[in-house]
């Protein structure tokens, strides 16, 4: 059996979990639930939050998530949650030690996010993620801006998926060494600028159709071959 036809049969095992999960995504940015670490599993729990703040918590859970993990950023988000809109970076920096191995950068990060989103677009997050008509422009304006801190190209793509977007690829390190392994990539370095970005994406996006595998979930079973775990 060849590398891609034992990818298929792993797709075939774990497809089930990997549709539930993005239908999931695709619930969260309608739906007032926010996700919650409980006993060591990622779940949607319902929100009081509206859907601003909601989408916000998200936010930040990505750019905890930048050069860490998913189970620190989901350690970080439950360890702030109830102050992550109003207290100061020094408060939230409080909550983080320990948590986050990087919290006074992190609080800083996004206590200077939403100050910035509340003063530009009134904290209508969700009016300003409806508004883009393209879809790269979108990821552009959390990728690209540089007082959305601590995102880039990769978070970005995570924090819009999480929400319920599609048709974005998360190059971090699982990926990029999946794709080098299937001989999509001649290395494993990662994206070196924006641009490199979106070329290996596009190798991405080749990649998914040469297996039959929606790219979308494609980067689920990816993630989940090296963590174990299908995660967010």
């Amino acid at each position: 059996m060849g590398n891609i036809e034992r990818l298929k049969a792993e797709y075939e095992n774990k497809k089930d979990r990997i549709k539930e999960r993005l239908s999931q995504f695709e619930k969260f940015f309608n739906e007032p639930y926010s996700w919650h670490y409980v006993s060591n599993e990622m779940k949607l729990v319902p929100s009081e939050k509206n859907d601003d703040e909601r989408i916000f918590e998200e936010l930040s859970f990505c750019i905890c998530t930048a050069n860490a993990s998913a189970e620190m950023g989901l350690k970080s988000i439950d360890a702030i949650r109830n102050i992550i809109n109003a207290e100061n970076a020094d408060r939230i920096s409080e909550r983080l030690k320990g948590v986050h191995r990087f919290n006074n950068a992190r609080a800083a990060y996004i206590v200077h996010t939403r100050e910035y989103l509340k003063n530009t677009i009134g904290f209508r997050l969700k009016n300003k993620i409806l508004s883009f008509k393209d879809k790269h422009e979108l990821r552009d304006y959390f990728a690209l801006n540089k007082d959305i801190k601590g995102l880039g190209m990769k978070e970005a793509s995570h924090f819009l998926r999480n929400i319920g977007f599609k048709g974005y690829t998360i190059l971090d390190k699982h990926i990029i060494n999946s794709l080098h392994e299937f001989g999509v990539l001649n290395t494993n370095d990662k994206p070196k600028n924006p641009k490199h970005y979106l070329e290996i994406e596009q190798k991405f996006i080749d990649f998914s159709k040469q297996a039959g595998i929606d790219m979308n979930e494609l980067d689920l079973l990816l993630w989940s071959r090296k963590n174990g775990r299908i995660l967010k």
